[in-house]
């Protein structure tokens, strides 16, 4: 199982939610953590919490629909000076609940697929090159298990795509160490998944950082969060082994 105390972990969506929790997670363990939001405050005020763990912390932000913003953002972590060893796209956006489905408008697929696949996968190719060359990385992005839902095809249109990319880039790095994985936190009680969801967020752990902890060498599969639901981590390790 991967060491993570002294690395640098990016978390996009860190201010709140399960971002929060996968931040506070990796921080417990001695990972310092780059905390990103939507907003400055929300990164500063994450980024307290986070350090009162003992970890060193930075803060950024940027509205990941916007790219020079997410440009800026990543030229700014390069200017840290320091190796981001683990990335986890958890930010995510899902625009609406259409029950006319067969009016959905573009808006929804353009806004859902800047967010949920386009942003995750310009910061995976900026880093990724970094992670070869260093020799070491660990990349976990946020997908879906929705499925049957024409209500909300932006959505889930955008969650399929990431997969199928991820997969794809997964496969060039496959028996190496560094891995590019999935996870699928399941339906959780968070600003994104409403108050009705049967899961409290606090559930998606560890299974949502169970790829950074990994260390089999294998990219590319998808981690269904909810199937290590108050698991520890040391076994929730084995259980991905066995699997």
């Amino acid at each position: 199982m991967v060491n993570v105390k002294g690395k640098w972990a990016f978390i996009t969506g860190a201010s709140r939610g399960i971002g929060k929790l996968a931040a506070k997670y990796l921080a417990e363990r001695g990972c310092n953590i780059i905390v990103h939001s939507s907003s400055v405050e929300n990164s500063k005020a994450a980024s307290e919490e986070i350090q009162a763990l003992g970890v060193s912390t930075f803060e950024v932000a940027a509205n990941l629909s916007d790219m020079s913003q997410v440009k800026q953002m990543l030229e700014q972590i390069d200017a840290m000076g320091v190796s981001v060893d683990i990335v986890l796209n958890n930010a995510g956006v899902q625009v609406a609940y259409r029950t006319k489905y067969f009016d959905t408008p573009v808006s929804d697929y353009e806004q859902s697929f800047m967010i949920n696949t386009i942003a995750p996968m310009m910061i995976c190719y900026h880093f990724l090159p970094k992670m070869i060359e260093n020799g070491f990385g660990r990349i976990v992005n946020t997908t879906s298990g929705i499925r049957l839902e024409p209500q909300q095809a932006g959505y889930s249109a955008s969650k399929a795509a990431l997969d199928k990319v991820t997969i794809d880039l997964g496969s060039t790095v496959d028996g190496t160490d560094v891995m590019i994985n999935l996870t699928d936190p399941g339906w959780c009680r968070t600003d994104l998944g409403g108050s009705n969801a049967p899961n409290s967020p606090e559930s998606a752990l560890p299974g949502v950082v169970l790829g950074v902890f990994l260390d089999d060498k294998k990219s590319g599969r998808i981690i269904s969060a909810q199937d290590y639901a108050g698991v520890s981590l040391d076994k929730a390790v084995e259980m991905v082994g066995r699997n």
